[in-house]
């Protein structure tokens, strides 16, 4: 928890017209700081941003505080936008709110923030902040764990993390509710947005199709006989159940994707040791701390997002990740996120 001590001291909020960021306006407005509330215009297809940002403008009116909404579509088309047709065009499995934070509410809405006079910037996100291991800052998960969105944070360094505050990682999703109700927070009750930001309620599958052509092509079993087709590779995901249009007694789960040869192999049976690996490989590796580790790491990790944490050894200078336990359903193109036994987040990386 921030000290109230911290007076006078500028925080550019990110409003994103939700109740999470609502309640830390409030909460650091309460605490005695100079909030200033501000709403990100990104990529969005269905049009639901605009009636986000009038509920941030509301929030921020209701507060009496400055509000102001900044323009940064053309960025988030091309770093977050962009990057993710790539990356299913290449037949991996991205995560754009890893992107989003690391390019932009992090990257470029963070510089900005600065350059207009702010001292932090903060997040309605579920995630707790320890400012006291100075001069290190640590990101720990959530208190709500059912919320924590650490994982979506691994990509951030020391030199952003000074400037953050969340106030919210201390309390659990239904304390924050009651707060906005208490409040009068004219978001206490709108419900919590689902999916990735910038496709709203337009499917994925929907959305690569205004950039990726369909392309029809074999499913195959694990003897490689043909039981099937598909619409593009693109389209799929490891793991995946649904979509196949194939019959059977078991269901079918996509266990690997040829990218090349635009061919999807399919184990039956959710328990198929086809559909576990012991070890991935990780690039564009980041450590909290600034500082990789010299030698073999014990860790708890997770391979996708709300997936309980498992024991596992990372391996430094080839970046492999080796699971205790075989782990289900691990998709290239994910992000894998260490944390110590305590529940600091280290860091993470991407899947190859």
């Amino acid at each position: 928890m921030v000290k109230k001590s911290y007076k006078k001291i500028t925080v550019f909020v990110m409003m994103s017209g939700g109740v999470d960021s609502s309640v830390a306006a409030f909460l650091l407005q309460k605490q005695g700081y100079k909030v200033i509330g501000c709403f990100i215009k990104g990529y969005n297809l269905d049009g639901c941003q605009e009636k986000d940002a009038e509920d941030a403008r509301r929030v921020a009116e209701y507060l009496n505080i400055p509000f102001y909404a900044i323009d940064l579509e053309n960025e988030y088309k091309k770093l977050v936008v962009d990057y993710t047709v790539r990356s299913y065009r290449k037949g991996i499995t991205p995560n754009p709110d890893v992107m989003c934070n690391k390019e932009i509410k992090f990257g470029l809405f963070l510089k900005k923030a600065i350059e207009l006079g702010a001292d932090y910037v903060a997040t309605g996100h579920y995630v707790r902040l320890n400012r006291s291991a100075s001069p290190l800052f640590s990101l720990f998960a959530a208190k709500d764990k059912n919320k924590d969105q650490s994982y979506f944070l691994w990509t951030l360094n020391q030199n952003q993390l000074k400037r953050c505050l969340f106030p919210i990682g201390d309390y659990e999703k239904p304390m924050v509710r009651k707060i906005a109700k208490k409040a009068g927070l004219p978001t206490a009750e709108k419900k919590d947005s689902q999916g990735i930001c910038f496709l709203g309620k337009i499917s994925m599958e929907d959305f690569l199709k205004k950039f990726i052509s369909p392309k029809k092509g074999k499913i195959v079993n694990l003897e490689g006989e043909k039981i099937g087709e598909h619409q593009g590779v693109y389209f799929y995901t490891i793991g995946q159940r649904h979509g196949l249009g194939i019959a059977a007694k078991k269901p079918f789960y996509v266990a690997e994707k040829d990218a090349v040869n635009n061919i999807i192999k399919v184990a039956e049976g959710r328990d198929d040791q086809n559909l576990f690996k012991k070890e991935v490989y990780l690039k564009m590796v980041n450590w909290l701390s600034d500082e990789a580790p010299k030698k073999k790491l014990e860790v708890l990790a997770r391979v996708r997002y709300r997936q309980p944490l498992f024991e596992a050894n990372f391996y430094p200078g080839i970046s492999r990740l080796e699971f205790k336990n075989p782990q289900k359903f691990v998709a290239p193109g994910q992000s894998a996120v260490l944390y110590n036994k305590k529940g600091e987040m280290l860091g993470g990386g991407i899947i190859v």
